[in-house]
């Protein structure tokens, strides 16, 4: 039976799989790449040949054009691949739409890389789903004790509810475009909310991607044109990195709300004059991050992205054999350090790129 390194090995640009020639979401162009998700901290272009799911590829080329990568191949969910000795297949890891866990096989022995995930329902997106493994490589994004994440349920109906309380102000929520905007417009409508959501330029591209795939989101409309007088009482989604530059003061005097799991830190909260904090996150916290470890039935666990230390230590406890990767590069976008935030979203004239998205300013900060 082989040993872990001899199936995946870190290298400058990432995570390899020497025996079958490739990269797990490389941070540089490589030759071929496997991707788990379209959050640019893990999906990047210019790479020879990209595998990942449909979805997922779908998303590239919407944010990155059609000649993102010199070649792709879609992975459908649990149907294995074979490149040279390595039985390659993809798992809902429940993240974002298209998003999946790489599971790497060759003699007798599986790792599963998870990407990104998370273990609470999301309507728009494939349930995580746990795969056995000797071997699992898990993000640790949300990796401390103090992050255990409430139903998301709860915070819509938060946000529903300062409505009530301020008919006269707009609500002006900062989303990560990819994912987290059409998650919390799913929970909004599952609450009961049809009024129209209004949206800043730079998340109507991935929007109207997720409605194509068959994810009713309802009616939505374009902000710009709007007066503050035309959004009292109205829900306004835009990126986080323009809560607070010119193009939110258009909108007069609106309740700020920032939907992330790092608003659990009522300090981050104030830092970003946030407030109606709602603790809606992408990724998985504490308690399900260490559930789904055991669930695995791992003996060996990998960290990376985020908070390592601490999860080693959890598992060494359980003598797992657990080592940090630190792995630069990653939590870019989504919901990495909400502090971050490129200047092409705090522009007012910028609202959409050339693509109609705004590239990782769409997900400013951390994809929390």
């Amino acid at each position: 039976m082989p040993v872990a390194a001899d199936l995946l090995t870190l290298t400058p640009a990432g995570l390899y799989c020497p025996r079958g020639g490739f990269h797990i979401d490389p941070v540089r162009p490589v030759d071929r790449a496997l991707i788990t998700h379209g959050h640019s901290d893990h999906a990047r272009s210019g790479h020879g040949a990209v595998l990942a799911t449909p979805e997922t590829l779908a998303i590239m080329a919407v944010r990155y054009g059609e000649a993102f990568a010199g070649t792709t191949e879609a992975a459908g969910l649990g149907r294995p691949i074979r490149i040279g000795d390595i039985r390659v297949t993809f798992h809902p890891a429940g993240h974002v739409l298209g998003s999946a866990q790489i599971a790497l096989e060759a003699g007798g022995c599986r790792i599963v890389v998870s990407g990104d995930y998370k273990r609470q329902l999301d309507p728009t997106c494939s349930p995580f789903e746990t795969v056995a493994c000797d071997v699992f490589v898990t993000e640790a994004t949300f990796g401390l004790p103090v992050f255990r994440h409430p139903d998301a349920r709860g915070e819509a109906e938060k946000l529903i509810g300062s409505l009530a309380v301020f008919p006269d102000r707009p609500h002006l929520v900062g989303a990560y475009a990819l994912g987290k905007a059409q998650r919390m417009i799913a929970l909004l409508r599952e609450a009961g909310y049809d009024d129209t959501i209004f949206l800043h330029g730079a998340l109507e591209r991935l929007c109207q991607f997720y409605e194509s795939r068959g994810i009713e989101l309802g009616p939505l409309d374009p902000v710009r044109g709007l007066k503050p007088k035309d959004l009292a009482g109205r829900i306004v989604l835009c990126p986080p990195g323009s809560m607070a530059d010119l193009w939110s003061r258009r909108l007069g005097d609106p309740v700020t709300a920032f939907a992330s799991g790092w608003m659990r830190v009522r300090a981050r909260a104030r830092q970003r004059g946030v407030e109606l904090p709602l603790i809606v996150s992408d990724h998985a916290d504490w308690d399900d991050l260490t559930a789904t470890i055991e669930e695995t039935g791992a003996g060996e666990v990998w960290v990376t992205h985020g908070a390592e230390e601490a999860l080693v230590h959890w598992c060494r406890l359980r003598g797992l054999d657990a080592r940090p990767l630190n792995l630069l590069g990653y939590g870019d976008e989504g919901e990495a350090e909400p502090e971050s935030s490129p200047a092409a979203a705090d522009s007012p004239d910028a609202e959409a790129g050339p693509t109609g998205d705004t590239g990782s300013a769409d997900d400013t900060g951390a994809a929390a």
